[in-house]
């Protein structure tokens, strides 16, 4: 679904370039074998597009939003928070010659 949006994009000269940096798996949970199996799923898909960092779902990175706060600033040393921090310096490093 995601390909086919980017080549009609591309296609129809909206932006020709245009290509996927990364997927970000976020709400994991990893008690469950759902989470898991998507997770699974969506790396035999996409390969390395895919980050190693998964955001996991809490209780915290929900309500930070709530409260108009980055989730950084809401619970600096929760889980949610240290896994976006991991995703930052994931980033950085793909973007890193």
């Amino acid at each position: 679904m995601m390909n086919r949006v980017l080549d009609q994009l591309r296609a129809a000269g909206v932006n020709p370039g245009l290509n996927i940096f990364g997927v970000v798996m976020t709400m994991f949970d990893g008690r469950t074998k759902l989470s898991n199996e998507v997770v699974e799923e969506v790396r035999k898909l996409l390969g390395e597009k895919v980050f190693e960092t998964l955001i996991p779902r809490t209780t915290r990175l929900a309500e930070a939003p709530s409260h108009g706060l980055p989730i950084i600033y809401y619970d600096k040393y929760s889980s949610g928070a240290a896994a976006y921090q991991l995703l930052a310096q994931e980033v950085l490093t793909r973007l890193s010659p």
